[in-house]
């Protein structure tokens, strides 16, 4: 028992469970810490699943989940981890030292494609800038972004863009300064 328990930490460890391509440089090169009430691994099958109170941390990046599952295909070259909560969150510190945050009701990573699908609630924002709507896909390598709305609700896309502050480092809304230069 203790020798397959040795080897899921050691899978869970090898299937790199950081964001390279939103992580700070540093962060992939930390340690994997997988914290949850309950951890179950089926060698034969590549599969993890943690349950309960589920935090994975790496350098800056963090997913919350009820439960996440780690597989990978019999040729180790698809690997896949799945976050599902109410909602499951992911964050992480991008090179611009600014966050980025994530949640869904299921947030995927296919490590191999390079893309984050959030599912179900999806919203992810950065600086203010949020993107909603029943799914997103990010491909992480061509920087794309594709929303969806609910095709049988009235769940529909929204993005809110906040406006671009001022290279002289004025923290004022335009609306607010304009008034100012006014009086």
């Amino acid at each position: 028992m203790l020798n397959e328990i040795k080897r899921a930490v050691v899978f869970a460890v090898a299937f790199g469970l950081s964001i390279p391509a939103l992580a700070t440089s540093a962060d992939y090169l930390q340690e994997v810490k997988i914290r949850s009430n309950t951890q179950s691994a089926d060698i034969n099958k590549s599969l993890i699943i943690f349950d309960g109170d589920v935090v994975v941390k790496q350098g800056s990046m963090e997913i919350k989940a009820n439960r996440l599952t780690a597989q990978t295909n019999e040729d180790k070259t698809a690997k896949v981890l799945i976050a599902t909560g109410q909602p499951a969150t992911y964050t992480q510190m991008m090179e611009n030292g600014l966050p980025a945050n994530a949640s869904a009701n299921e947030i995927r990573y296919d490590i191999a494609s390079n893309t984050l699908v959030m599912e179900g609630e999806a919203t992810l924002e950065q600086t203010g800038n949020k993107v909603t709507g029943h799914q997103i896909r990010y491909n992480m390598e061509t920087q794309r972004i594709i929303a969806e709305g609910s095709e049988n609700s009235d769940e529909r896309v929204i993005t809110i863009l906040q406006p671009q502050q001022l290279d002289h480092g004025d923290k004022t809304p335009p609306q607010e300064q304009q008034q100012s230069e006014e009086k």
